[in-house]
């Protein structure tokens, strides 16, 4: 990913806010026949005891020919946190740059890699789906859990799945946000987004980056 200094995010603890709050990732290998593969696939990012490191696991259907193909190999997991167009209006520096300004793109996205390994057995793919629906669950007013189902129905389940982790070797954060801006285009920005008629989730979110980076 090319990566100005200026928008390379690297607190451990903004890489995992962004995974936990947009975990459906793009789940990037390269299959049996040298082709890039990409598949959508929530993932639960699990730190490990040195900033920076930790684990990902998730899981498919055993007949999605992802756990074979990548099996052992080094794979690529991309989040994709905030994202919004940016107007030239919003600038400040529009009126004394002589119409030298033009729109942009911010977003903010992690990306991370390391080698895929899988697992079938029944004990670690049932742990799996309890973590999985217990972080997704938390914000509901009852939480649903696996234990809700009937059991028959879950074992029937597991045999449909193949869980697997990754060990994150590589953690590359991009919050470009602005931050190559003046701070009054930057205040600029936050207002604009965040008066948009209606304003999407992303473009308040983005807002809130935006905002956060002006002094």
């Amino acid at each position: 990913m090319y990566q100005p200094r200026h928008f390379e995010q690297t607190a451990p603890e903004q890489l995992a806010a962004l995974m936990q709050a947009h975990p459906l990732a793009m789940l990037m290998h390269t299959d049996a026949n040298g082709e890039l593969q990409a598949d959508p696939v929530p993932l639960l990012w699990q730190p490990g005891e040195t900033p920076g490191t930790g684990w990902l696991t998730g899981h498919v259907a055993r007949a999605n020919p992802l756990w074979q193909a990548a099996e052992g190999q080094s794979v690529l997991a991309v989040f994709q946190g905030p994202q919004a167009y940016v107007s030239p209006n919003w600038y400040a520096t529009k009126q004394t740059a002589g119409g030298k300004v033009v729109p942009t793109w911010n977003y903010a996205v992690v990306q991370a890699r390391g080698r895929l390994q899988t697992f079938t057995e029944r004990e670690p793919l049932l742990a799996l789906l309890h973590a999985l629906t217990d972080a997704h669950e938390a914000n509901q007013p009852h939480p649903w859990s696996v234990d809700d189902a009937p059991a028959d129905y879950v074992d029937s389940l597991l045999k449909a799945i193949v869980g697997f982790r990754i060990e994150v070797t590589e953690l590359q954060g991009k919050w470009k946000v602005s931050q190559n801006r003046p701070a009054a285009d930057r205040t600029g920005v936050a207002h604009g987004l965040a008066a948009l008629p209606e304003t999407p989730a992303q473009a308040a979110a983005m807002a809130g980056l935006v905002a956060g980076n002006a002094p």
